[in-house]
């Protein structure tokens, strides 16, 4: 196994204090990033490997230390050499929000409900140090629908359209994410450990973090690329978060504006990971998100987008949830 190590490895845990520990790699994400469990005696710990230039850990590590501050459960740092992508972190355990709720879907309501408490408490809190979430950061990552997932379906469509679209749904709700609040962006089941009690939840994969909306981090929660989340649930907690909110008409607006927007992005991701990075495992996760998206789409605040999905998608794609996908 050694020579599948990262290099410099021992010499971070060595400095650490973490010195002839054993390591265990762990399964990776739709990063660059690599996780390793460490062991020592009866003690373990998490080390991330996040080597530039393709990874930063500085991010991470911001914003892991404004969430403990806060007081919300991001893993504390145990040691970081930042320069070469090493970060040994608190060890949160093996119990997914998602893993749980797969052995135990009876509890899938109150386990939600939790996860929309964090939310909760974290917008309750001033926005950390983050770049403001931009309407240019929105098309950015609403381009990527039209620069992989068009193009693997032989789809050349007019990308000023396709702006006009996005800029009109959603320049009505920035006004509305001042002053904001902090966007983890991943906010999902897999990214949810269960810390003993099933209502005290750790948080993973923030490194992301904006200051943005707060529909943002609920529709990523509730329409998860990963896991079903029936419709009936989503309405629950969409509800459970709006208790005592001025204005629940105008949030759902945003709820949808925002899902759309992260589920048209998920799609070109989805198919970039196939196409530049080899990794077609996440394509069949794309029905899901279609399915989503779609039903943002009937929303009137998405009428525009609306609008060009009908000028420029084939109805056959459309029916077929994006359609299929050859190399």
């Amino acid at each position: 196994m050694s020579e599948n190590l990262p290099e410099g490895i021992n010499a971070f845990l060595n400095a650490a204090g973490w010195s002839g520990a054993g390591i265990e790699p762990l399964p990776g994400d739709a990063s660059f990033r690599r996780y390793f469990r460490v062991r020592r005696g009866e003690k373990t710990a998490m080390l991330m490997h996040a080597p530039p230039p393709n990874e930063d850990p500085v991010p991470f590590l911001r914003a892991a230390r404004w969430l403990d501050d806060q007081g919300l459960r991001a893993p504390l740092i145990l040691h970081e050499n930042a320069p070469s992508g090493y970060v040994l972190l608190e060890d949160f355990g093996d119990v997914r929000m998602r893993d749980y709720l797969d052995a135990w879907p009876d509890d899938e309501a109150p386990i939600y409900a939790a996860a929309v408490d964090t939310l909760k408490a974290l917008h309750a809190v001033p926005p950390g140090p983050f770049t403001a979430y931009s309407l240019a950061e929105y098309q950015r990552e609403a381009k990527l629908f039209i620069d992989w997932y068009c193009p693997a379906q032989n789809l050349y469509v007019d990308g000023r359209t396709w702006a006009e679209a996005w800029d009109a749904a959603l320049m009505p709700l920035l006004g509305r994410q001042r002053p904001g609040v902090t966007v983890l962006r991943d906010y999902h089941a897999e990214n949810i450990m269960l810390l003993g009690a099933l209502h005290k939840q750790g948080l993973l994969d923030f490194q992301d973090a904006l200051v943005g909306h707060p529909a943002y981090d609920l529709v990523s929660l509730l329409q998860d690329a990963r896991r079903d989340v029936a419709p009936e649930l989503e309405a629950d907690m969409v509800e459970h978060y709006l208790q005592g909110h001025a204005d629940p008409l105008t949030f759902v607006a945003d709820y949808a504006r925002l899902g759309a927007q992260r589920n048209a992005k998920i799609v070109g991701i989805f198919v970039r990971l196939w196409k530049r990075d080899g990794k077609p495992r996440y394509l069949s996760l794309i029905p899901r998100v279609w399915a989503l998206l779609e039903r943002d789409l009937t929303h009137p605040a998405l009428a525009p987008v609306a609008e060009w999905f009908d000028a420029n998608i084939p109805a056959e794609l459309r029916e077929a949830g994006g359609g299929t996908f050859t190399a």
